[in-house]
């Protein structure tokens, strides 16, 4: 039976929330990413789904809840992504390599992210803050990059003393520029830096300056 409680169709017949949750995310992406937080539109989001403005707030409770929670899916795809990493059969230069590349290709394959990211840190990560299970997502990624960093240094292809936040830092601000600053970058200098004929370079380029900032020789002092 449904309970008193749970959104209905207009024919009476309940409906399927996990669908509309993901529709209603599907598109509050696109409107945040597209206008910012402060002017999306919780009206222009349900008119664009399924559903009504009411039924949004049943979902998510409001329109801060709402960006939270498309923050929470996006970052969770990414952790997703990152799980699926198998780098234990490389050695440490190969997987460092490996990891690069998947920051590399999903970032470009989802440009809002790096969008809602520039948003999330406009607003002084307060949604991060606020959220309680965003702060548990974390970053599968970054265990590798620790575990990468220990067996580089035991077979003596890595310098000691570096920090895997600081690689991570490393990897994904490269990719991260390279699409956030694609338009004005192109505008100053005339190279697109998503061209996909220079893809190839700037993917290895990526883990040929990762592998030289490992392997460098620290200057004394």
């Amino acid at each position: 039976m449904t309970s008193v409680d749970e959104p209905v169709r207009p024919g009476g017949r309940p409906r399927d929330a996990a669908r509309t949750r993901a529709e209603i995310l599907d598109v509050a992406t696109q409107e945040f990413a597209r206008a910012g937080y402060d002017g999306a539109r919780v009206d222009e989001i349900a008119a664009r789904t399924r559903t009504t403005k009411r039924m949004i707030y049943y979902y998510f409770g409001g329109k801060e809840q709402l960006f939270a929670a498309v923050l929470e899916r996006a970052h969770g795809v990414l952790r997703d992504a990152e799980q699926q990493l198998d780098v234990e059969h490389l050695d440490p230069v190969a997987a460092i390599r490996r990891v690069a590349e998947l920051a590399f290709d999903h970032l470009e394959r989802h440009p809002d992210l790096i969008r809602l990211v520039s948003l999330e840190n406009v607003h002084g990560a307060e949604h991060l803050a606020a959220s309680g299970r965003l702060g548990l997502i974390g970053s599968p990624a970054l265990e590798v990059i620790r575990r990468i960093l220990a067996a580089g240094r035991a077979s003596g292809l890595f310098r000691a003393g570096v920090d895997a936040v600081d690689v991570h830092a490393v990897i994904t601000s490269f990719c991260f520029f390279r699409v956030a600053n694609r338009d004005t970058y192109g505008a100053l200098f005339g190279r697109d830096l998503a061209d996909p004929a220079r893809r190839e370079h700037y993917r290895r380029m990526l883990g040929d300056m990762v592998i030289a900032y490992l392997t460098a020789e620290r200057a004394p002092g």
